[in-house]
């Protein structure tokens, strides 16, 4: 077993309280303010990932588009599909 560490943590009341002196009440809200906006903004995007990804995770096959300028695959890809 390791031996057991000593984590000193403030409670959140004198952490802010501490930001409130050092930086004042706008700063410390504006800086909060964009970290919850920022925060808020991440989202996982599957947008990205390959067919063989999305299979292994369960998710549905994304229709690919063949470039135009391969145009032997394009009249194939559009051959299959009714427009």
């Amino acid at each position: 077993m390791r031996e057991p560490q000593a984590i000193v943590v403030e409670p959140l009341a004198a952490t802010v309280d501490e930001l409130y002196r050092k930086f004042g009440v706008w700063k410390t809200a504006r800086a909060l303010m964009s970290a919850a906006w920022r925060r808020r903004q991440a989202q996982n995007q599957i947008t990205h990932l390959s067919n063989r990804m999305r299979r292994d995770i369960g998710l549905p096959e994304a229709e690919e588009e063949v470039p135009i300028w391969d145009i032997g695959a394009f009249i194939q890809a559009k051959a299959g599909r009714p427009d």
